[in-house]
């Protein structure tokens, strides 16, 4: 249970803290509408199992043939969680978003610009790496796994699917970003108290 509840946290965390995938959220949704915002949100989570696949694949093999380079492992996506709340923390407040853009959008297009955005994006690559290494172990289950990364897309699905419908609506565009600068501190300050905790758990 403690394992579950640390993939939830995380997760959560890294999700709504802006970047390159909520900017490509809030640009579709503001300039072509709320189809493209959800379409694009669609396309991001389904970007995250590409790395959940390959993640899945890598960790089993530490795990099940090297032991002693899976902690290496465990201790480097420790300090990650670490990093990457400390930069959340002292982020500036203003989230830069390029709004210039033809004058329209396909539907395959938008699903393909959200899928791209994380397919390719390391921050995700290494969020799911780092999370799979802090939680999972030679004994849990290949179906528990698995739930991991659906959960991991699906919450991916559901916070960008609630900005484009945010976004797509003109009283509602700035309420997100105008609390960003409180949400940093909180969302960076928890990230690294579970670096930390997670580096001083024990691998097995």
């Amino acid at each position: 249970m403690t394992q579950v509840i640390a993939v939830a946290v995380i997760t959560v965390l890294a999700v709504i803290s802006p970047g390159a995938d909520f900017a490509m959220t809030v640009r579709n949704s503001y300039l072509y509408g709320r189809t493209a915002g959800l379409l694009a949100a669609a396309g991001i989570s389904l970007g995250v199992l590409v790395h959940v696949a390959y993640t899945m694949l890598g960790v089993g093999l530490l795990v099940s043939r090297s032991p002693a380079a899976f902690t290496v492992m465990k201790l480097v996506g420790a300090l990650y969680l670490v990093y990457i709340g400390v930069r959340t923390f002292t982020a500036r407040t203003r989230l830069d978003i390029d709004l210039s853009g033809p004058g329209g959008l396909s539907r395959g297009q938008a699903l393909r610009t959200g899928f791209l955005t994380n397919a390719l994006n390391p921050k995700t690559m290494l969020f799911v790496v780092s999370t799979y290494t802090q939680v999972v172990t030679a004994g849990t289950p290949l179906a528990q796994r698995i739930g991991y990364g659906l959960f991991m897309s699906l919450a991916h699905l559901v916070w960008f699917s609630l900005a484009a419908l945010c976004f797509s609506h003109e009283t509602l565009r700035a309420r997100m970003l105008r609390r960003q600068a409180v949400l940093n501190r909180v969302i960076g300050s928890v990230l690294v108290g579970l670096g930390v905790a997670l580096a001083l758990t024990p691998a097995a």
